[in-house]
């Protein structure tokens, strides 16, 4: 059920909502426009939101201009380092973090903005993805050049650790293992999965599998509720549930083709092995991994260009029904965020 929509100024890539509770309604999106010509830049921008998906709102609360960027993520809730957080990798090579923060200007549900805080240069090559560890110690980054680093995180600064070369082409995906968080997983556009070891200075490698992937790995993500499950999603239009129980051979236990390559998957709050990808040109898509066969139990495609960013609303519902999650969704070209609910019971 389509809920509200807006329309950006800028090629919009990606959305999060905040997990932290009292912040649940604040959705966060991120934009990247490239102007071409002789000189040829590159602009981007962070807008918050406010979503009350029961009396369909989606309203501006905040815009904070950039340079092109490519990721946003919102610190994990289990760090409790009191006030949220949401980092940035942008086309001009920094991270930067941000507080969410409450305003002087008007009513107090008006008045959430984000304030930068702490920024780092990390290369003159894009920062295309990052990842935050489980305690907000640590942010991860992957670049254009198929580098990586490491960040420490203070109140004060952020802080280059170890930089490697872990891949050969660009690095659009970079997640810690919330159950290990030693271990730092890794896709490129060289069609490789790697983990490594960041206990060791420099990182050591724990696994590359170069053989199942047919195209770039674009987003990986570690299971909540099963500590022996990564999930990674490719250009090739698959999605691959990946048993690691055995760290430096995974196992590619199945897959799925979505019918459009998997940019972005994001796991159900509550529901374990129920995910919402981003399928690029094919829309998004519900998937269930539950039983011994993966299917898609429901799909979207009221967006008009490349489906990019897809997130889960944490305990977000209409009327108190957990059945009736709220999604968020944005395309590329066409500039649209949308909010909407599933069709199907997710819980059955």
């Amino acid at each position: 059920m389509d809920i509200a929509q807006f329309y950006l100024d800028g090629n919009t890539d990606a959305v999060e909502f905040c997990p932290h509770y009292s912040y649940n309604h604040v959705l966060a999106a991120a934009t990247y426009t490239l102007q071409e010509g002789d000189n040829p830049s590159r602009s981007g921008s962070i807008v918050l939101f406010n979503v009350n998906a029961g009396s369909g709102q989606l309203d501006l609360l905040h815009c904070l201009e950039s340079t092109g960027i490519f990721d946003i993520k919102w610190s994990p809730v289990d760090a409790n380092i009191g006030r949220p957080l949401l980092a940035q990798a942008d086309s001009d090579g920094y991270v930067k973090v941000h507080g969410l923060e409450s305003s002087s200007d008007g009513p107090e549900e008006k008045g959430l903005v984000l304030r930068e805080g702490t920024s780092e240069k990390i290369s003159s090559s894009m920062c295309l993805c990052l990842d935050w560890n489980p305690s907000a110690t640590s942010i991860a980054v992957g670049l254009s050049d198929g580098s990586a680093s490491l960040l420490s995180r203070s109140e004060t600064k952020l802080e280059i650790e170890q930089e490697w070369k872990a891949h050969d082409f660009e690095m659009w995906a970079v997640s810690f293992d919330t159950h290990q968080p030693h271990l730092l997983y890794m896709g490129s556009d060289d069609c490789k999965f790697s983990c490594w070891d960041v206990r060791d200075c420099p990182s050591k490698l724990v696994f590359r599998n170069s053989k199942e992937h047919k195209m770039g790995v674009c987003c990986i993500t570690k299971s909540m509720s099963d500590p022996n499950v990564v999930l990674t999603g490719s250009y090739d239009e698959h999605i691959r549930v990946w048993d690691i129980r055995s760290i430096s051979k995974p196992v590619n236990q199945s897959s799925i083709c979505l019918g459009g390559g998997v940019w972005r998957i994001k796991q159900h709050p509550h529901v374990p092995g129920l995910v919402l990808a981003a399928c690029m040109h094919n829309g998004f898509a519900l998937v269930d991994l539950r039983g011994e066969e993966i299917k898609i139990v429901e799909t979207y495609n009221r967006h008009g260009s490349l489906a990019y960013g897809a997130d889960w609303q944490k305990g977000g519902s209409i009327d108190g029904k957990r059945e009736n999650m709220v999604i968020a969704t944005c395309s590329f070209y066409d500039r649209l965020v949308r909010i909407w609910t599933p069709q199907c019971n997710i819980f059955a």
